[in-house]
């Protein structure tokens, strides 16, 4: 497929026909403070009962507590991640809820972070994608395109080009500077499809999985399938950075593909319940997966390096931390665990949702990790 795959670094003429770089979203104000409301002033509600869902989070992990007589330094093994946003590097680990996104009236299933972090994107039950500007906290909404659910959202590298893959087994392209229509639509699945993901070098290779166990890498800039196999019906994620490997989740079992040999590495054996998500941390040698039961993370040739077991919370999502290596973040039930293997098996848990967090993703630049669930809401968290 080289012949035929655009890098990133000689894309032109098809990036112009179907992207802009820049989002154009009014308000140019930042806002510095916790959002206790959504979009319009909205209180950020349960899908049951109405109940409010934005209430006061307790930062039981943050260092700043003056009045405190003890103060417990969670996680102090923890090696951060050198970026140019560490702001809070004197100040110890913090994780608390910064932002409440409240505009869907269904339950959200996925969201993504552009790769410059201006942008998140969120979708579920409501067959269209809201689309936040992270600086301002505008937000503007696709069309509902999708006849049935939307099951993943996903960006591509260095782009406002995202896609969706949805139930009613297409897979979409938009512009989040423009998106009034899709851009293009991709039809061959025979079934529902669970999941997509952009490769991180050759931009218009498009991956997505559906029900009945079949991969399809797509060119977009063709608008057609380049190659069909098996090995994945709940989840793909590629390696970030290279994208030479492939991550897939069927069943209880996970699968890491060589995409260019078109050859699976590994097979990855161990849960005793279904793989529900899957995530590669960012140096692309450690990859998590989830399942209700347990938690378990692995290094790229196939070993199961640390192993955590659910203690009732039904684990859904998972995400590693943008600011501090091999920290992993599992949504679960109403709330977030927070997972460091080099504090052996405890972990910090934080009250986050009225429903089950089915999404999580995460932004470098801002070092934020946003949390979509079922009770309607996406919230952002530092």
């Amino acid at each position: 497929m080289g012949p035929v795959i655009k890098t990133a670094e000689n894309q032109n003429q098809q990036d112009q026909q179907l992207q802009s770089q820049n989002v154009e979203m009014s308000g140019k104000r930042k806002k510095t403070v916790s959002l206790r409301h959504g979009q319009n002033g909205q209180d950020c509600t349960g899908a049951a009962d109405g109940t409010p869902v934005d209430e006061n989070v307790e930062s039981f992990l943050s260092l700043e507590n003056e009045h405190a007589d003890h103060i417990i330094v969670p996680f102090s093994n923890l090696k951060r991640i050198s970026t140019s946003y560490s702001r809070n590097e004197n100040k110890g680990f913090t994780f608390e809820e910064v932002g409440c996104l409240h505009s869907s009236k269904g339950k959200i299933l996925s969201t993504h972070f552009s790769s410059d972090g201006k942008i998140l994107a969120s979708a579920g039950h409501e067959k269209k994608v809201f689309i936040w500007n992270t600086e301002t906290f505008d937000c503007v909404t696709t069309p509902e395109a999708h006849s049935l659910l939307i099951t993943d959202v996903r960006f591509r590298t260095g782009s406002t080009i995202f896609a969706t893959s949805s139930f009613d087994r297409s897979v979409r392209l938009w512009d989040a500077a423009k998106p009034t229509r899709p851009l293009l639509k991709l039809e061959g699945h025979a079934e529902q499809v669970m999941s997509l993901d952009f490769h991180p070098r050759k931009v218009d290779l498009l991956c997505s999985c559906d029900i009945n166990d079949a991969i399809r890498l797509w060119n977009v800039s063709q608008g057609a399938c380049m190659h069909i196999t098996k090995g994945g019906s709940k989840q793909v994620r590629f390696q970030p950075d290279f994208g030479k490997l492939l991550a897939t989740a069927t069943g209880n079992d996970m699968k890491i593909v060589d995409v260019e040999a078109d050859a699976v590495l590994c097979n990855l054996k161990g849960h005793v319940k279904d793989i529900l998500s899957i995530c590669w941390d960012r140096s692309g040698n450690y990859i998590a997966s989830v399942s209700e039961d347990s938690a378990r993370i692995w290094s790229s040739d196939g070993k199961c390096i640390h192993e955590l077991h659910s203690t009732g919370n039904k684990f859904q999502s998972c995400i590693f931390h943008p600011a501090y290596l091999n920290l992993l973040v599992i949504g679960g039930y109403q709330s977030l665990e927070l997972w460091s293997p080099s504090d052996g098996n405890k972990t910090w848990s934080v009250a986050a949702h009225k429903g089950l967090i089915a999404g999580l993703s995460e932004s470098p630049h801002d070092e934020l990790i946003a949390s979509a669930s079922h009770d309607c809401c996406v919230k952002l968290w530092k």
